[in-house]
């Protein structure tokens, strides 16, 4: 049970770090060539940050999608291990070992599809865009 736990937990966290973030693609128009690649990741970490002030936030709520499939997963396996488990005469086991495959089940169905809508939210890449754009950049798109 003990090895369950921590292949878990560091499944949560090695797909958690994968989340890398994703960034405007800027155009080397004349103004990106006249500050330089250092200046223009000032500026993007400042929109970005001027966008989470204003209440666009990067990422909306997909912690709590895997939480919330996680303990729906738990729910339901212990409900039906409960009945599996009555059946054979052993209720209380078999919402325990339901449980946990169920979580476990929930857990990695979060974090195997959650990882396929990686692109933030529109507002918040619209506010960044908008504020790049006013600083004389070109934003081709998102990656």
């Amino acid at each position: 049970m003990k090895i369950l736990m921590a292949l878990l937990i560091s499944l949560v966290f090695m797909s958690l770090s994968a989340c890398s973030a994703t960034g405007p693609v800027v155009y080397p128009n004349s103004h990106f060539l006249s500050v330089g690649k250092q200046v223009a990741e000032q500026d993007i970490e400042a929109c970005r940050q001027l966008a989470e002030s204003a209440g666009a936030r990067e990422n909306t709520g997909q912690l709590g999608n895997v939480a919330t499939n996680t303990a729906m997963g738990a729910g339901v396996g212990a409900a039906s291990g409960a009945v599996g488990g009555a059946i054979y005469g052993a209720a209380g086991r078999g919402s325990l070992i339901g449980a946990a495959s169920g979580a476990t089940a929930g857990l990695l169905r979060s974090l195997l599809f959650s990882s396929r809508s990686s692109k933030p939210n529109h507002a918040y890449i619209n506010f960044v865009s908008r504020c790049l754009q006013e600083k004389g950049y070109e934003i081709t798109g998102w990656q």
